[in-house]
């Protein structure tokens, strides 16, 4: 992936989520990715979730949850050597306040997600 096309998923991938597209999302994965997050532990029961399939169903459960999803990218960093993308952004839920967050993505040889880490931080304020 060059710069450019990193630049370009990070606007599909936000994309995605604000209008709520979690299967769009989860295209993005290969089909045996790892998934960490600990808002998966909080609904599924574990931190990791193994596959697309159960990535998927996590995010259904948790849009259900959650209510409407808005983020609000505040960077990225493409590492062309590792194949990895750090994104930062602001994850508002609808019954939630805002906060920080941080995505790490490897990315294999076919341009699928291999691995994930979704990192929540402090409350984000807003402006």
């Amino acid at each position: 992936m060059t710069r450019d096309q990193a630049a370009s998923f990070v606007q599909t991938w936000i994309a995605s989520w604000n209008a709520g597209d979690v299967e769009a999302v989860a295209g993005h994965y290969a089909q045996d990715c790892v998934f960490i997050s600990p808002r998966a532990a909080a609904l599924v029961g574990d931190p990791v979730v193994r596959g697309r399939a159960a990535l998927l169903s996590y995010w259904q459960q948790g849009r259900a949850r959650a209510g409407r999803f808005d983020f609000r990218p505040l960077g990225w960093h493409w590492d062309a050597e590792s194949s990895t993308l750090t994104l930062r952004y602001i994850s508002s839920r609808s019954n939630s306040a805002p906060v920080r967050a941080v995505e790490i993505m490897r990315f294999g040889p076919d341009g699928k997600i291999v691995e994930g880490e979704a990192l929540y931080g402090a409350e984000a304020r807003i402006s």
